[in-house]
């Protein structure tokens, strides 16, 4: 008999946005309010006298989780995933709607919580754990596998706020695994570890899971969900938008979110003149052969083939193609005008294609960005964040940087102390 574990009954919160249009902190603020609400017409308080935008992170979400699953949350960046697991977690409050779960919980959301910037890694070892419900004598005995697990012996009596990510990271989830949960709620956080400690995570889960621990993951890697989950619960604008096998889910995710305008440009785009005068209809991501791909092994060459309608007639546009990292570090981009290619005007439907130089970005998931500007780049017509890919590498991911070229490197020294023996003709024979 399967127990429940997780219970979400009509979860919803709401937040009070642009707060800061409402307030009147000075005498001047406060007669021009009192002015304002004089003329209006109604006798009712004008639209600044109070809070008047909400946002809904979450809308009637409702699931039940058993004993033992692991499932996979996904969706874009401010559908509610977060907010979610805050709400379980008992971080945040729902403004309507309940959750419930049953049995000790371990949860690692954002990097650093519970940690004290002044404390050293021992006593925020200590601190954690107490906050996390372990006992004294439970975290003496398991202190030192903590430690190990972390990786940062050497460090262990250093005060944190001298910590990387990293290490942050890793300490954190080091205490939070050996809490031996029930439930585990894991936000992202594992990204900023590198490939080997991820691994380690994958396998400390895998033994929770083993355990009968109820294991909930938000990510963006499409990879980890398929690879851990059996179940996915896809969320869009605050509501659930599938919940079921994870092949099914990140399906129709990646489709219904191949083409978004990016957010830095919506306010440009609206107040320009030129919305809409130049849509991009298709982002394809296809192999150099021109088969379709969306995970490419590290040196392989990349086809990207963009298709747009022009409204009106655009003279001199200059396409330009960007790849930004799933933590949205810009990697790399490629800009027609800067590589020579001119087009004198576009009109109605057609298509450019570019073939990208071997890939040398590190192990990871990309985001495609297509922007549109004039010659002088100083008309935006359109940016859209399109398809998702992964390049592969067994050994380089973001823990080596954004990309990986090879160098020259040389032996031996003359005289005078200078490498005088030239490895590029073996270099290049590896290429």
């Amino acid at each position: 008999m399967t127990f429940l574990a997780i219970k979400a009954e009509n979860l919803s919160k709401q937040y009070k946005i642009a707060a800061s249009r409402y307030r009147h902190d000075t005498l001047r603020d406060q007669l021009a309010q009192g002015f304002k609400s004089l003329l209006n017409r109604n006798g009712r308080p004008s639209s600044v006298s109070g809070y008047r935008d909400n946002f809904w992170a979450l809308r009637d979400v409702s699931f039940e989780i058993g004993e033992g699953e692991t499932v996979g949350i996904i969706g874009r960046n401010g559908a509610g995933k977060s907010t979610l697991l805050k709400i379980l977690s008992r971080i945040t409050k729902p403004s309507k709607g309940r959750g419930s779960m049953r049995g000790r919980v371990g949860s690692l959301l954002e990097v650093g919580t519970g940690f004290h910037p002044e404390l050293t890694g021992r006593e925020n070892v200590f601190l954690n754990g107490a906050i996390l419900g372990m006992k004294k004598a439970e975290i003496v005995r398991k202190f030192d596998e903590i430690v190990a697990f972390a990786e940062i012996d050497k460090f262990i009596d250093t005060p944190v706020k001298r910590y990387s990510s990293g290490m942050y990271v890793r300490l954190a989830f080091a205490v939070t695994a050996h809490l031996d949960p029930d439930i585990l709620l894991l936000d992202e956080v594992l990204s900023v570890g590198d490939l080997a400690f991820q691994t380690k995570c994958a396998d400390q889960a895998k033994k929770l899971q083993q355990a009968n621990a109820t294991v909930i993951v938000v990510s963006h890697n499409m990879f980890s969900i398929k690879s851990m989950c059996k179940r996915v619960i896809y969320l869009a604008e605050g509501k659930i938008r599938f919940d079921g096998l994870p092949e099914d889910g990140i399906a129709l995710y990646e489709k219904e979110n191949r083409l978004s305008t990016a957010t830095w440009a919506q306010w440009e785009l609206k107040n320009n003149g030129v919305q809409n005068s130049l849509r991009i209809t298709e982002i394809e991501l296809l192999d150099e052969q021109g088969a379709t791909r969306h995970v490419f092994e590290y040196g392989e060459r990349m086809r990207i083939r963009v298709g747009f309608e022009a409204l009106n007639e655009i003279k001199d546009p200059n396409f330009s193609v960007s790849f930004f990292r799933a933590d949205n570090v810009a990697c790399c981009n490629f800009n027609a005008a800067m590589d020579g290619f001119i087009v004198p005007s576009v009109s109605g439907k057609g298509s450019v294609e570019l073939l990208t130089p071997p890939l040398k970005l590190v192990a990871a998931q990309y985001a495609t960005n297509v922007i549109v500007r004039n010659a002088k780049s100083a008309q935006l017509y359109t940016a859209q964040v399109g398809e998702r890919f992964h390049v592969r590498h067994h050994v380089l991911n973001d823990h080596y940087g954004v990309f990986h070229e090879a160098a020259v490197w040389s032996w031996g020294k003359n005289a005078s102390g200078v490498a005088t023996i030239a490895a590029q003709e073996e270099l290049n024979a590896h290429d």
